[in-house]
């Protein structure tokens, strides 16, 4: 059976990343293409447990800890949703993958690359998404977007120098990887970003 396709959601809070991986499901799965649709901390009890304790935390978590368990509950999701799913045939949609801990608690809070690369080594060294979508905005404008909701949660809440420095590390990864990570300008039209993804997508299936 045909390997499926693993494609990553990926960009700052406020980018517009989660609207578009539903517009995303939805339009693949009317040309017949087999779907799982997954998230990142979640896709499974394990991952969304880790959901909640670190979006809801209310006291500070030390950012090496969020990587280790971000990467820990990153395994069970490999093993238990993504890897089985594209062993079957099916395309895997995921919003944020590794690129977002190296973004967020790397860029963000500062946990240098050389640890994130080890884990990224241990943990999937032999897996990487297809196709990154980088939906990418200002950190002004993704905080002005972000404001607009009612109950942020912790990382929805940081100021702007952060989302500049996670930006940045966003950034830095589409140049290491520019053949996987495509960048998506968030601040088009919502017409214009899906008109992009649709070639982008023809062009994978064509594959």
């Amino acid at each position: 059976m045909k390997r499926g396709r693993f494609i990553t959601f990926e960009g700052i809070d406020g980018a517009g990343k989660s609207t578009h991986v539903a517009w995303a499901e939805r339009f693949l799965r009317r040309r017949g293409i087999p779907l799982v649709v997954t998230r990142e901390p979640g896709g499974t009890p394990l991952g969304e447990k880790l959901r909640e304790l670190l979006l809801g935390a209310s006291r500070p978590v030390a950012a090496e800890t969020e990587a280790l368990l971000l990467f820990a509950a990153r395994r069970q999701h490999i093993e238990e949703v993504i890897l089985p799913a594209l062993q079957r045939g099916k395309w895997v949609l995921c919003d944020r993958f590794t690129d977002a801990t190296f973004a967020y608690q790397g860029g963000g809070s500062g946990v240098p690359a050389k640890k994130l690369e080890a884990l990224e080594t241990w943990v999937h060294a032999r897996l990487q998404p297809d196709l990154t979508l980088l939906f990418d905005v200002s950190a002004e404008l993704g905080r002005e977007r972000v404001s607009r909701i009612k109950s942020p949660d912790r990382f929805e809440r940081e100021g702007a120098a952060f989302f500049r420095r996670v930006r940045n590390a966003y950034l830095r990864r589409m140049r290491e990887a520019p053949r996987r990570i495509v960048r998506i300008d968030g601040g088009n039209s919502i017409p214009q970003i899906r008109e992009e993804l649709e070639a982008l997508f023809e062009r994978l299936w064509k594959k």
